[in-house]
């Protein structure tokens, strides 16, 4: 895949970001993740699912999976998972913690991973970095290494505005994008990937910045 200059400096500027702080990052975020039983709830659901699809021994990326924690979980749930992050210091940070998982470097829209391989995609508020023209080649490529009837699943800060699919927001490591849970249901299914479940989290419950969360699960068509 050739990346032009102005992604490519996209890229180098997040990946040095989350580099600086993958420690502090490492020793706060998964605590957070624990904390949130909604969070878990969808990513059960999606464990399930994967685990029943294909007699159980398909193999599942997590994209974006920073320091591991939810690798890990998901292989505590049965899943057979391997995480894929854009830091060499997160993608450390997760080999040290857990050393019987397997971890790489790797970009999320250009996965190394052959076409139709995966029994599931877990991208769990990894997407909020691509910028909204981008996303649906990110979400194609989710589609591109998905097995017919595998599954995907989306989380991210959501938005409810009527005209843009996105909205910009100040982030604490890297300028990032809350999306419209319409208008990526629709570029899923453009992606060949038809949407079966959503949880939309009440505003309220961010207790942050006060965002909407939303969980998008996906079959493969």
């Amino acid at each position: 895949m050739i990346v032009s200059m102005t992604e490519q400096d996209l890229l180098d500027a997040t990946r040095a970001a989350y580099d600086a702080v993958a420690a502090r990052y490492a020793e706060s975020i998964p605590e957070r993740y624990r904390s949130s039983p909604l969070n878990h709830a969808m990513i059960g659901v999606f464990a399930e699912l994967v685990t029943a699809f294909g007699d159980g021994d398909g193999l599942v990326a997590d994209v974006g999976c920073g320091p591991g924690h939810v690798t890990a979980h998901l292989r505590s749930l049965g899943v057979t998972a391997f995480g894929v992050d854009l830091s060499p210091e997160m993608i450390a940070i997760a080999r040290d913690a857990h050393p019987e998982l397997r971890f790489e470097v790797g970009l999320m829209e250009a996965l190394q991973v052959e076409d139709a391989s995966l029994a599931g995609v877990l991208a769990n508020y990894s997407i909020i970095h691509t910028p909204p023209e981008r996303l649906p080649v990110m979400l194609a490529e989710f589609g591109r290494v998905l097995s017919p009837g595998a599954y995907l699943l989306l989380g991210f800060p959501a938005y409810d505005g009527p005209v843009e699919p996105a909205e910009a927001y100040d982030h604490a490591t890297f300028p990032a994008y809350r999306y419209s849970p319409d208008r990526v249901a629709e570029l899923l299914l453009a992606a060949g990937l038809t949407e079966v479940a959503r949880l939309v989290v009440a505003p309220g419950e961010d207790p942050k910045r006060g965002f909407p969360g939303a969980f998008l699960l996906a079959r493969r068509v």
